[in-house]
């Protein structure tokens, strides 16, 4: 531990990376090793994605994996996958254990850099080993760097200017023309890729949601709303049923 690192520095970077190790493609299981802001004792060659976060509290985490698994991506049976995407849902967790915050798209760095960079703004880097074969050794890091926090999660206690902000008057009329792609989603499943391949005309897959269930309505991506699937004419649509708060959402 690098000295000014805090146990609950630690506890939380730990947090992230067992939060992140479940969503993360791997070609063995992992298990999350002791935290360290010393960049020498996880150094691995490959590729890292960092992306920075706001909401309950700003800062940056980031996420290296190795060259097997960004080449694997890349010569994907179905064509070249993102790497960014691969993992963001990894990245998502990682920063969620701090409260609701939104995480942007990401970019790809050096694993050294990106890594010694998160350690010299007070992050902590924690490896990802791999249980068996024990000699594979560290397959990823997941590190967290916290800049700020807003004081009680944005509550009562948030500094004076953030509440003048957020209860100044709206800017919402710069924002009526721009279109949004508003999606409906019956539900959700994770799948391998060996399961991807199997599939074929016919097959069947199971979602996350019982038969009857609302539809998810997500605008950008983001839930907004909740309604039953119904048919105007010959399409299909969604009937508003329930509108998703930020704290819902959260």
């Amino acid at each position: 531990m690098t000295i000014g690192t805090n146990e609950a520095q630690l506890a939380r970077a730990e947090a992230a990376a067992q939060a992140a190790v479940a969503l993360l493609p791997a070609s063995a299981p992992l298990s999350v090793g002791a935290p360290t802001q010393n960049v020498d004792e996880v150094a691995i060659a490959g590729q890292a994605v960092r992306a920075r976060f706001a909401g309950a509290a700003q800062g940056e985490v980031a996420i290296v994996v190795t060259r097997d698994l960004v080449e694997a991506l890349a010569n994907s049976p179905m064509g070249s996958l993102d790497l960014s995407q691969a993992v963001r849902p990894a990245l998502e967790a990682a920063a969620a254990v701090l409260g609701p915050v939104v995480v942007d798209p990401g970019e790809l760095l050096e694993p050294a850099r990106a890594l010694a960079e998160l350690a010299g703004a007070g992050g902590v880097l924690v490896p990802l080993i791999a249980q068996e074969p024990a000699d594979l050794g560290v397959q990823a890091v997941v590190g967290l760097a916290v800049a700020a926090e807003v004081p009680g999660g944005g509550g009562r206690d948030e500094p004076a200017a953030y509440e003048r902000a957020r209860t100044g008057p709206p800017a919402f009329d710069l924002l009526h023309d721009v279109e949004m792609e508003v999606t409906a989603e019956l539900g959700r499943t994770r799948m391998s890729v060996r399961e991807l391949l199997s599939l074929a005309p016919g097959a069947v897959i199971e979602l996350d949601r019982a038969a009857g269930g609302p539809a998810d309505l997500l605008v950008n991506g983001r839930l907004i709303a909740r309604g039953e699937v119904v048919v105007i004419d010959e399409n299909f649509g969604i009937r508003i049923t329930e509108i998703v708060g930020p704290s819902d959402r959260a």
